[in-house]
């Protein structure tokens, strides 16, 4: 996933285990893995929300494995897990290809399960 256009020294910083980890700016809502506290994505790259996970742009700390098909609860889809890079947790899943028109805009989008990430940043 691509990083903001925000100069890529102040966004990334090295953390104790000698891997470096990308910092979504304050000002923003923030999804992070509930783990380690690595970010994820911003609010505002929500797509749509079911009742245990989250559809959504990731673009920091989200590191992807081979894509296999799958059979969803929305039909027939090539989809890849997804694991934070900082502590190795999966995620969820990234949508390569689905074979279904009506499902083709949730290629390249992420699935981030509930039970793996937490709300940070101003969520009162």
């Amino acid at each position: 996933p691509e990083l903001s256009e925000e100069p890529a020294a102040e966004m990334v910083k090295m953390t104790k285990s000698k891997t470096f980890q990308a910092y979504l700016p304050n000002c923003h809502r923030t999804y992070s893995c509930i783990h380690c506290r690595a970010h994820l994505a911003n609010h505002d790259e929500l797509i749509s929300k079911a009742s245990e996970s989250f559809l959504l742009f990731c673009r920091v700390n989200v590191g992807c494995g081979p894509a296999e098909e799958r059979v969803l609860l929305t039909g027939l889809h090539a989809v890849a897990d997804i694991y934070c890079e900082n502590c190795k947790t999966t995620l969820g899943w990234k949508y390569e290809h689905a074979f279904e028109s009506s499902q083709k805009y949730k290629e390249g989008k992420f699935i981030i399960e509930l039970a793996h990430m937490i709300k940070d940043n101003g969520w009162e």
